[in-house]
């Protein structure tokens, strides 16, 4: 959905991001557990939320990289991580796990280990707990 709404016009309000409602309507074609629904648009809402703030710790621990000229897939993964890395208490090796594996099914060749180190990095920058930031 995040990645929908940014390759459609690739707006930057958060007025113009998915609402609660677009997701319930996305949703509906998709078979999942409760559970998994409600954690989905925990991270697709919280992500559409804190957009400014998580683009701006993406520039910043994107080393060399504006947010504008990665790859759309790349962004909105990293955008999921850098959330759930902020705002949840999920394992950080759990979310670079499965962040790094978004990016292997649905990104370029070079996107694991770019999505890897960025997340990395913010995990250093976000995570208190000194095992943070361990390779996935």
């Amino acid at each position: 959905m995040l990645y929908a709404v940014d390759a459609g016009g690739r707006a930057r309000s958060a007025s113009s991001a998915p609402s609660e409602d677009a997701f319930d309507a996305v949703a509906t074609h998709f078979e999942l557990p409760e559970g998994a629904r409600a954690f989905a648009k925990e991270l697709v809402c919280g992500v559409r939320r804190h957009r400014e703030e998580l683009d701006a710790l993406l520039g910043d621990c994107a080393q060399n990289w504006r947010i504008s000229r990665m790859a759309s897939v790349d962004r909105n993964v990293l955008r999921l991580g850098a959330y759930e890395l902020a705002h949840t208490d999920t394992p950080v090796e759990v979310i670079l796990n499965e962040a790094v594996e978004l990016a292997r099914r649905f990104g370029a060749e070079s996107s694991p280990a770019f999505v890897n180190g960025v997340l990395d990095a913010i995990a250093r920058r976000t995570r208190k707990d000194p095992g943070a930031g361990a390779d996935a």
